[in-house]
């Protein structure tokens, strides 16, 4: 794996901040070079802030993954989403990970802090990061989607 696929952002709001902490851990343990894009608290605060940054550093180049975490996953999900070149998967089992990327060739992974233990989290994040983009018929309705 090159230098730059070693690269990973995340990002979380309030509800998702104790589990961004623990997988920049993870990431770390595993050879990433985490940045995180905030929060910085577990203090209240909206989502879209630290989501957009993330998006753009994904969308731009600057990074080739990353992880973002919310609540439910929803709302972060959907504001990454909005950005071009984004293919953002909220998923809640490492067999939807796997999917996501094999399938979906996703490029942020999205995660319901407050319906998945750490456990769990890990293993999602294992299998998204572990799984390549499969090509073939998938290419053709990646394409579709308008972003790839």
């Amino acid at each position: 794996m090159n230098q730059t696929a070693k690269n990973i952002g995340i990002a979380s709001d309030h509800a998702g901040y104790e589990l961004k902490e623990l997988l920049k851990i993870e990431l770390s343990a595993m050879g990433y070079t985490v940045e995180d894009f905030g929060t910085d608290s577990p203090e209240s605060m909206d989502y879209p802030d630290v989501a957009h940054p993330l998006a753009n550093a994904v969308e731009s180049g600057k990074l080739p993954q990353g992880i973002a975490i919310c609540g439910s996953g929803n709302g972060i999900s959907m504001t990454v989403n909005k950005h071009a070149g984004i293919r953002a998967a909220l998923c809640w089992t490492p067999e939807l990970a796997k999917l996501a990327r094999n399938h979906n060739d996703a490029n942020i992974l999205s995660l319901p802090a407050r319906f998945i233990s750490a456990e769990t989290a890990k293993e999602i994040l294992a299998a998204f990061l572990t799984s390549e983009f499969e090509g073939g018929r998938h290419a053709n309705r990646v394409g579709k989607i308008g972003c790839r």
